[in-house]
């Protein structure tokens, strides 16, 4: 119960701003925008699976593989998307600092709906392969069994476990490399220009965190096995925590860090928001 609430909490205010975003021309025309309201679409469509998946395994316990393939798939696909698009979204913020007489040149929106479509090829092809291995080892009477959905049940193979974890390692690393370079950049530049160094450090440093909740998953499945050993009684206390952490917690954060904070999305968000409420209670007098 708590999970759907705060699912249903999260994805009204991410709704929120995808309209706050359809209905105004300035944010199609920003890269910054158009990478910030397809993580917010991304997380919206992360959290509704997964919290759909939660759901069906406490009523049915187990489904089929078939229907947990289709359920599962995108919701990897948009758990994986997540740091990625966190990614190109410093980079863009380091261009637009450290390159701000070539931004416009080299972010643009055609760009920039290039990169949304590197990001989800990159995690399409970390998870493909498991699709394929589970079709050339597995009998079709596995498809129609069923299981507790999750991907190392459907994706059961040692060669999909340990790809999974080489996968998850590699984008780990290239990841954190890009975003320590891409900050300690953005850092360095605004020393040299004598910005405020304390708000941009301070900014990083949100960011930072942000970032690492992102990437948490990562080493999720690892994780779950340590704390599965360690408190072998509380497997479920231990997989709910972890939900809660790594799958929802980034989902609520992120449209504080990237959103709200800036000036003229909030602006626009706010007075959506008043514009709803004044509609609404006028709809209430009506009636």
């Amino acid at each position: 119960m708590t999970t759907v609430v705060l699912g249903i909490t999260v994805n009204y205010i991410n709704a929120t701003m995808i309209n706050t975003f359809c209905k105004h021309h300035i944010f199609k025309l920003n890269p910054q925008y158009i990478l910030f309201i397809h993580l917010v679409f991304n997380d919206m469509t992360q959290l509704t699976i997964s919290i759909l998946l939660n759901v069906l395994s406490y009523i049915f316990q187990t489904i089929y593989v078939s229907l947990c393939c289709l359920l599962i798939l995108p919701a990897i696909f948009t758990t994986l998307n997540t740091p990625l698009n966190v990614a190109f979204m410093a980079a863009e913020c380091y261009i637009a600092v450290c390159f701000s007489l070539r931004y416009n040149y080299i972010c643009t929106v055609r760009r920039t709906y290039i990169v949304i479509g590197v990001i989800w090829a990159i995690s399409s092809l970390s998870v493909l392969p498991d699709i394929f291995i589970l079709l050339a080892t597995e009998p079709l009477q596995f498809l129609n069994s069923r299981v507790f959905c999750s991907r190392d049940c459907v994706f059961r193979n040692p060669y999909s476990l340990k790809k999974r974890d080489a996968t998850h390692i590699l984008f780990l690393v290239v990841v954190w490399i890009t975003l320590f370079y891409v900050y300690f950049r953005i850092l360095f530049a605004a020393k040299a220009v004598k910005a405020d160094s304390k708000k941009a450090r301070n900014t990083i440093m949100l960011h930072g965190f942000q970032v690492l909740l992102c990437m948490m998953v990562y080493v999720q499945p690892m994780l779950s096995q340590a704390l599965t050993r360690l408190f072998p009684a509380g497997v479920a206390s231990v997989n709910f925590a972890l939900f809660i952490i790594i799958q929802i917690l980034p989902r609520v954060i992120n449209p504080i860090v990237y959103g709200l904070r800036d000036k003229t999305f909030r602006k626009h968000f706010t007075h959506y928001l008043c514009t709803m409420n004044i509609y609404s209670k006028r709809t209430t007098n009506v009636e």
